[in-house]
């Protein structure tokens, strides 16, 4: 092992240089640069020895002088509508948790309004500081027709299943199946001997919201099937709340529909506090499956069955995709670059629909489902 140098401490001597982890590994500086920038490309065991050599040296990289030389900035931009929303931040946070294994920085510009003028700014603003790639955790119908329209010299990706989306060179898409996810929920409550099932529907200028709604209305296009679609005005708890409200008496009558499919799993709670204050037990009255699978969906009573959307997996994905494009190295796979698939979670919300006159103590339900 090659001593090692004199290099900084807390006595105010120079801190590590590349090169100084050139000599404590045994490699030459070019190695070391190539660990640093294209791990990829360096064999297993001399990582290994140079990542040790990092870590017992304290190295961190000069970013000026890294910019400099490559003419990238190693931070990507990322587009996303706010941290109020749980499926764009959960890819966001999915995102960043990525770009760090990968060497990169994250800036994060959030949308102060869900327009394109917005996002132009914010388009703008992620370009003038220099980023390498941005990643549009948006799933706006407006901000992804922005996107297209917009020709930017860095690569971009899109987090979204836009259905009209047209990929190019610099710009690509990344995206979880709406659509199997809708066809997952509403087939469940179709399996369980529902024919009458309404869907609370999202904000119709999402792009996850209308092809959620569109699926549900294209499974439930059979003569045996009567959809029913309750619109809400956004994505809260607050909202699914007041449509509950307002639909419960219609639940309880004898036409009604006996399941529901909610947009999302905020919307879902919403609904299960209002059924509880209407006497609309859940699931004996009525099935309630969600979209997202948000940790509180597992403590509500009943637990919400729900789907579950891989946002770890998109990110990894959106990530891979930037990169790909930043190298020149992938070439057009589709419509889509990468297309994930939900997956179908079932609790305690949902079950056969029971006959509507059936007494409580008839359905062995406990009391405390109802207020």
């Amino acid at each position: 092992m090659v001593p090692a140098p004199d290099v900084a401490d807390n006595h105010g001597r120079r801190p590590p240089s590349m090169e100084d982890v050139a000599a404590r590994a045994g490699v030459s500086h070019q190695t070391v640069s190539r660990v640093l920038n294209s791990p990829e490309r360096v064999r297993a065991s001399t990582r290994e020895r140079v990542n040790q050599a990092i870590e017992e040296l304290g190295y961190r990289r000069n970013r000026a002088a890294r910019t400099l030389a490559t003419a990238r900035s190693s931070t990507i931009g990322i587009l996303t509508v706010g941290n109020a929303h749980f499926g764009p931040s959960s890819t966001v946070l999915a995102i960043e948790s990525a770009a760090r294994s990968r060497g990169y920085f994250v800036s994060v510009s959030s949308l102060e309004s869900a327009d394109a003028g917005a996002a132009q700014s914010a388009l703008g603003q992620l370009v003038d500081q220099g980023v390498d790639g941005i990643i549009v955790v948006a799933p706006l119908l407006d901000v992804a027709d922005l996107v297209e329209r917009t020709a930017l010299a860095i690569p971009v990706v899109v987090a979204a299943a836009n259905p009209q989306a047209e990929p190019t060179g610099r710009l690509r898409y990344v995206c979880v199946d709406q659509c199997a996810g809708a066809r997952l929920a509403v087939e469940y409550l179709i399996g369980l001997g529902h024919r009458r099932i309404a869907h609370v529907s999202g904000p119709g200028t999402w792009i996850d919201a209308s092809e959620r709604l569109a699926e549900f209305r294209r499974v439930l296009n059979r003569p045996d099937l009567d959809g029913v679609e309750y619109p809400a005005d956004g994505w809260a708890a607050s909202d699914g709340y007041a449509v509950g409200l307002e639909r419960a008496e219609e639940i309880l009558s004898d036409h009604g529909p006996t399941a529901i499919f909610a947009a999302n799993d905020y919307i879902a709670q919403g609904l299960l506090r209002a059924f509880w204050e209407r006497g609309v037990s859940v699931p004996h009255d009525v099935s309630v499956i969600g979209f997202d699978d948000v940790e509180s969906s597992a403590f509500f009573v009943p637990s919400i069955s729900t789907v579950r959307q891989p946002f770890e997996l998109l990110g990894q994905a959106a990530m891979e995709a930037l990169a790909e494009v930043q190298e020149g190295e992938a070439p057009i796979r589709g419509r889509f670059e990468a297309v994930l698939e939900p997956e179908l979670i079932v609790r305690g919300s949902c079950a056969p629909p029971r006959d509507r006159g059936s007494s409580l103590a008839a359905s062995g339900e406990d009391s405390s489902s109802r207020p």
